[in-house]
């Protein structure tokens, strides 16, 4: 009878960790045996909560701002000197968010402040997260180790965000990355996926779900309800597993049949 062996444990850096979908997928590699540098821009203090919250030991914490193509290019690097090992697992979770100050339907936006919002998703969501990325799949191909980069992406890119084109736009860039992605680094043993979820269930929409909108946010899916950091997290780690390096190049929606893509 062959046994299975437990996973080996790997360095994993979790961007944009502080709470909601970030925090349940560092939990979820911590589960498993793996050691996790929880990253934050600004929320330190949740951050460390996180950090808190986690089982196992070896966490750390890694701060950084995104927006900053220095700090964005070097903290895999500073990750690896808090883990004392390469980072194998990469989850580019951070990035900015639709909320009502970033609002632009095109025919209501002034030129400026279409400008100013399409500057701010980019330089975070896009040119950030692709900096981290490459820093950390570079390294990878230099130390000749194998990888995997999963990105959490959105619904909107496939739905559409008429009040946020930017962020949707900044969004799929990364979809687009990780494709071509994909195919340039399997050969380096690296497999890079997308994870784009629906409506999720986090602090930061607490107030929207809670609203007379709630309803109508929940009626989106035919199972009546929106989606859970967890269930995201679930789908990250899989992707992440050995079992799951076919699926490199590939797009896992997770919206709860709210939109279908033939």
């Amino acid at each position: 009878m062959t046994m299975s062996r437990a996973p080996v444990p790997r360095a994993v850096l979790v961007t944009g960790a502080s709470r909601g979908i970030g925090r349940a997928v560092a939990h979820a590699f911590a589960q498993q045996g793996d050691r996790v540098a929880v990253h934050v821009r600004s929320a330190v203090d949740e951050g460390r909560e996180t950090l808190a919250s986690l089982p196992g030991t070896g966490h750390v914490l890694v701060v950084a701002d995104l927006g900053e193509a220095e700090q964005a290019a070097g903290l895999p690097a500073a990750a690896e000197e808090a883990l004392g090992e390469p980072v194998r697992v990469l989850v580019n979770n951070a990035g900015i968010a639709t909320g009502a100050d970033l609002a632009h339907p095109p025919a209501t936006t002034d030129t400026l402040t279409w400008q100013r919002h399409w500057e701010t998703y980019l330089r975070v969501n896009t040119l950030g997260t692709a900096l981290v990325t490459h820093a950390m799949t570079r390294r990878l191909v230099e130390l000749g180790l194998p990888g995997r980069v999963i990105s959490i992406g959105t619904r909107g890119v496939h739905k559409g965000e008429p009040e946020f084109p930017a962020y949707a736009a900044s969004k799929a860039a990364l979809h687009a990355m990780d494709a071509s992605l994909a195919v340039a680094l399997a050969p380096h043993d690296i497999a890079v996926a997308t994870v784009a979820p629906g409506f999720i269930e986090t602090e930061r929409v607490a107030d929207r779900l809670n609203s007379p909108a709630g309803d109508e946010i929940r009626a989106g899916s035919p199972f009546g309800r929106v989606g859970r950091p967890e269930e995201v997290a679930s789908a990250v780690l899989w992707l992440a597993s050995p079992e799951a390096v076919w699926a490199s190049g590939a797009t896992l929606d997770l919206n709860g049949a709210s939109h279908l893509r033939p």
